[in-house]
């Protein structure tokens, strides 16, 4: 008898294999039956702690940002700071040098003043023993006149006067009256007491009066003033030399410069414009006030009162805007040969 054939996909085998898998899935539903309703709970906390901790990792990573920002602003700072720095210790080091120098140059200027005041002392001393050295004869300024100054005082260091004639100008304008326009305006409207008694007068007058103590006594003088014209001190004493050997003529002389009020003359303000020399009279037809102390415009040859603005053309004198109205005179000009310029100004 034949045996029977095997086969091993029998109806048999599905059946195992069909109550097994019935079997997985039975167990898998009690499991999941007694443990599902714990598993959610803890399944939820752990993803709500997951969340936390990508929050966190985000915070972390932009405060990491923030921070490597943060080490890059203060590296370029302290690059900053650093080259600061070596400018600062560079220019300290440049203002110690200058110091050095300026303190050595400084001790060596105190030397050479000390030195200075060693060599002065010692001048003063060798002219102190050269003038008690001297003759009593010697010494001028007491042959027929004296001169009472203020203390000490000597108008002319070390002037010998000598010769048989001797000739004395004097400045006897407006211009004596101060030693700057503002002064001469102001003291040339007062009464002549008060311009006999201008400072530059008087230090002009006592200048006149030394001098006249220092004549020889041999000798003849004669004392002229000039203003807008010239002419001796003295009146009718023109093309005369005069006694230098006669106190009476001296005193006479020196009296009546004393009593010679300064006055006329002219202030000229000379301009170079245009390649060409213009001459205006130093005085603003408006209030009389000096007229060149203001601004000038050489492209335009104008020159402009510094008191009220009044503008002047330089070649015609004529105002240009108010509120002056009268025009200032004006010279002409001309220039030598030597290049000297010569202003004609009449009488």
């Amino acid at each position: 008898m034949p045996r029977r054939k095997v086969e091993f996909f029998s109806l048999s085998f599905l059946d195992v294999v069909c109550c097994g898998f019935g079997a997985v899935i039975l167990v898998f539903t009690i499991l999941n039956a007694v443990f599902g309703g714990s598993y959610r709970p803890v399944t939820d906390e752990l993803r709500g702690e997951v969340d936390k901790l990508e929050e966190e990792v985000l915070e972390g990573h932009q405060d990491l940002v923030e921070l490597r920002n943060s080490v890059r602003e203060t590296a370029h700072e302290s690059v900053l700071a650093s080259g600061l720095s070596r400018r600062l210790i560079e220019t300290l080091t440049e203002v110690q040098e200058e110091l050095a120098t300026y303190e050595a140059s400084t001790l060596a200027k105190r030397e050479h003043v000390e030195k200075l005041k060693t060599d002065i002392k010692t001048l003063e001393e060798e002219m102190k023993r050269l003038s008690a050295a001297a003759p009593a004869e010697e010494t001028p300024g007491d042959r027929l006149r004296s001169f009472v100054g203020d203390g000490d005082r000597q108008y002319l260091t070390g002037l010998k006067v000598g010769g048989r004639r001797i000739l004395i100008l004097v400045d006897t304008s407006a211009s004596m009256l101060g030693d700057d326009v503002v002064n001469v305006v102001r003291r040339r409207n007062l009464a002549d007491p008060m311009k006999l008694r201008s400072p530059k007068w008087r230090q002009a007058v006592a200048t006149v009066d030394w001098i006249t103590t220092q004549f020889p006594r041999d000798s003849s003088f004669q004392i002229y003033g000039f203003s807008t014209k010239a002419g001796t001190i003295v009146p009718g004493t023109d093309g005369q030399w005069l006694d230098a050997g006669s106190r009476e003529v001296l005193d006479g002389a020196v009296q009546h410069l004393r009593k010679l009020v300064p006055a006329g003359g002219r202030m000229v303000g000379v301009y170079s414009c245009g390649g060409a020399y213009y001459a205006i009279e130093d005085r603003c037809s408006h209030d009389d006030g000096p007229l060149c102390e203001g601004d000038w415009e050489p492209e335009l040859c104008i020159v402009v009162c510094p008191r009220h603005g009044s503008r002047f053309d330089l070649q015609t004198g004529i105002p240009m805007t108010l509120p002056a109205f009268e025009s200032v005179p004006t010279y002409p000009v001309t220039v030598r040969g030597d290049g000297v310029v010569v202003v004609e100004v009449p009488d």
